[in-house]
């Protein structure tokens, strides 16, 4: 029957392994399903690989195959996570944390995990009910764990669940755990080399505990405590768009004093399928309709809504036309490092041994602005799971005020090793606060940082390629900007090309080249003769490539800001041409 689909050898013979293995009748039944269908793209897809971690760890649609999140994939992962922890942990007790979102299958699925660490001799924490992937990774660093997973798919698409592995410092395993994670994973060559009977005794729930120890670990972040006490009736609309953020975000805005949080009923409802929105990603200007709509009729001072994991936020504020804009992410971090930096620095607490922390796609502005401040910035690659490694890397040395990432991640504090929507939410609110107080707003402050530090301005372009054959053209179209890297983009020269890949910034002017400090990453980043830079990432965790652009102009008066702004635009399209895109 396989033979009249036309199918690749190496998949036929993935596809026979799985029909007649000891998996389940359901997910039989579902590929026999596929092949009476003659659905060739669908079995291509699903078994051409097996799922790889990425910058996001895990992650995939659910669905039978080896390419799949499923019962055997996760099972796999967490068999091969377990026996790379027993080699490194040798004799020694080994506890992790188990947490998932809201995602269809999460429960499910986190029970697997759950299930086959017990079955290997580890001990488990498993949260009773959903919960954000900050407390998760703080929940590792407060029970003195090993590992932590965390079952979700971030803000991808209803059809997607995901896997994120954690090591003992509460972030996001790194070079070289990663690789021997995936190594022992690997080397699992028969589902039944899985052992998924669990062993209850070696499970304990927890939950509420751990929930009053973060909050009051956040409420000790608050700096301007006055002034949200005299504005303590701001008022804040916030969704979770049926994630996690409904658990712990409105008890976190109450816990920093503010009292007049509305709700977007319509999406406090957990669900899987996201009915309200086309995607659950506050990246998207669609998933904050809801938000807006109830802004506008109750006169709200700011809008917050995160994505099913809770560990990204998307804003939007009043210009001074009283209409509400959204924030992009590098803005939002760009007044959050300015709030965090200048308060630190009033209150004489810069000495310089402190930093903050960005990737190399996120605004330049910020590294402008901890300049002045004579505080360090480290760019690290895409990817939070490397701001984490630097905040382990320096933890006693130095001391972390605040970092983040344009893709909307955040985190102020070290209570944690991975982007904290919950802490943002708050200290965001503190923000709107503090200026409200002052007779000031968000949006007037933001372009006071243009007319200080220069107009940053900067925009995604996501294109997704899907499938096996999707990633061959994004593999192809790296290649070619590689191997015919263009002279020019939006009529200024390029004079430096930096290849992660290759780890070689490459002066195309002279010829001289020197390396790049940073692991190898497919990477490219242009930068031309006027500071405008583009870069081009294959994403890690969905079938996309992205390309990161930023240009930047002085602005001498705020009343320009729209003339400015424009000008910026047309060069990103000229630039954008230029690439083909």
């Amino acid at each position: 029957m396989l033979q009249n689909l036309s199918l690749d050898c190496n998949i036929q013979e993935r596809i026979n392994s799985w029909l007649t293995g000891n998996y389940d009748e359901s997910v039989k039944a579902e590929i026999r399903h596929l092949i009476a269908d003659n659905n060739v793209t669908e079995l291509t897809d699903a078994f051409y690989r097996d799922l790889e971690f990425g910058t996001g760890g895990l992650r995939g649609i659910m669905g039978a195959g080896s390419n799949r999140v499923n019962k055997y994939t996760f099972g796999a992962a967490t068999q091969g996570l377990s026996n790379y922890l027993k080699q490194l942990y040798q004799n020694q007790p080994i506890k992790v944390v188990i947490a998932h979102d809201n995602r269809n299958n999460s429960s499910l699925l986190a029970n697997v995990v759950a299930d086959v660490f017990s079955a290997n001799g580890i001990f488990v924490y498993f949260f009773e009910g959903l919960r954000p992937t900050p407390e998760l990774s703080f929940a590792i660093r407060e029970l003195g764990c090993q590992s932590g997973v965390m079952l979700t798919a971030s803000h991808n698409p209803k059809e997607y669940n995901g896997y994120k592995a954690y090591g003992a410092d509460g972030g996001q395993f790194v070079f070289p755990h990663d690789e021997a994670v995936m190594n022992e994973v690997g080397k699992i060559a028969s589902v039944d080399e899985i052992t998924f009977h669990g062993n209850p005794a070696y499970i304990q729930p927890i939950g509420k505990e751990i929930d009053e120890k973060y909050l009051d670990a956040l409420a000790n972040l608050s700096i301007s405590k006055d002034a949200i006490h005299r504005q303590r009736d701001l008022k804040i609309v916030f969704s979770p768009i049926h994630g996690t953020g409904g658990v712990m975000v409105p008890p976190a805005l109450k816990r920093f004093g503010f009292e007049n949080v509305i709700l977007v009923e319509e999406q406090m409802g957990v669900d899987g399928n996201f009915p309200t929105v086309v995607y659950p990603n506050p990246e998207e200007a669609e998933a904050l309709t809801l938000s807006l709509a109830k802004a506008k009729a109750t006169d709200a001072d700011i809008v917050m809504a995160t994505d099913p994991d809770a560990d990204r936020v998307g804003l939007a504020i009043k210009n001074d036309n009283n209409e509400f804009i959204l924030l992009n992410g590098n803005q939002a971090l760009c007044l959050l490092v300015n709030y965090m930096l200048t308060a630190w620095q009033k209150a004489g607490k810069l000495d310089g041994n402190q930093y903050v922390m960005k990737t190399i796609v996120t605004s330049y502005m910020i590294d402008k602005m901890a300049e002045s401040k004579n505080v360090e910035c480290y760019n690290v690659l895409t990817g939070f799971k490397y701001i984490g490694e630097i905040m382990t890397q320096l933890e006693g040395k130095k001391t972390f005020v605040v970092g983040g990432e344009e893709s909307y991640g955040y985190l102020v504090g070290e209570h944690a090793r991975d982007k904290d929507a919950v802490v943002a939410c708050c200290m965001f609110a503190e923000l709107a606060a503090y200026y409200k107080d002052k007779g000031s707003s968000l949006y007037s402050t933001l372009l006071d940082l243009y007319v200080e530090y220069g107009f940053y301005k900067e925009k995604l372009i996501s294109i997704t390629k899907k499938g096996k054959a999707g990633a061959e053209e994004i593999r192809d179209m790296m290649d070619n900007y590689r191997n015919q890297t263009p002279k020019a983009l939006g009529g200024n020269t390029v004079v430096t090309l930096k290849d992660y890949k290759s780890a070689v910034s490459k002066n195309m002017l002279t010829g001289v080249t020197e390396k790049i400090d940073l692991p190898s990453s497919n990477v490219l980043q242009f930068f031309t003769e006027d500071g405008s830079i583009i870069t081009a990432r294959p994403s890690g965790t969905e079938p996309k490539i992205k390309f990161y652009c930023s240009v930047k102009a002085a602005l001498p008066s705020k009343d320009q800001f729209k003339e400015v702004e424009q000008a910026l635009e047309t060069k990103l399209t000229s630039m954008l041409k230029d690439l083909g895109i």
